[in-house]
């Protein structure tokens, strides 16, 4: 599964335990900041999330990246809010198995979700400042660290 996931920028986050506690409470709306189309695009090389904003305690997203005009892996993703108000971030590479994380930290904008039992990636970062959106998957130590750096397009 390593090599299928498709995140797209990221980020080490800096939340404290009082607004992880606000988000959560907020549900999946707590996590709007993320609802937009982001992309990267260097060189040829590219990759876009989509995010949808929060309804029915969930948020949608999809994500793909390729060469040129060639696709090279995508994903289907959801941020959902479970019954006991936790956020659960659903991961499906190449449509496929599906895999989730939980949310581990939150701030104003920006999140980390966990799944220490998963190969890799075992954390997911998002933080967006402005129009920019960072992303980074990493194992749960935050070594061996994958950085995008995203731009919001819509």
């Amino acid at each position: 599964m390593k090599n299928s996931f498709v995140i797209g920028g990221l980020a080490l986050l800096l939340g404290c335990a009082g607004v992880a506690n606000d988000t959560a409470s907020e549900g999946a709306k707590g996590l709007e900041w993320l609802s937009a189309t982001w992309i990267n695009d260097h060189d040829g090389q590219w990759s876009e999330e989509r995010w949808s904003n929060a309804k029915g305690k969930m948020m949608i997203g999809t994500g793909r990246s390729g060469s040129g005009d060639e696709l090279q892996s995508f994903e289907y993703l959801r941020i959902v809010t479970e019954d006991d108000g936790s956020l659960t971030y659903v991961a499906a590479p190449g449509g496929g198995d599906a895999t989730e994380f939980a949310l581990a930290e939150a701030a104003a904008n920006s999140a980390i979700f966990e799944n220490a039992e998963h190969d890799f990636p075992q954390r997911i970062s998002y933080r967006r400042e402005g129009d920019t959106l960072f992303v980074e998957i990493s194992a749960i130590d935050g070594s061996n660290a994958i950085a995008w750096e995203m731009q919001k397009a819509d």
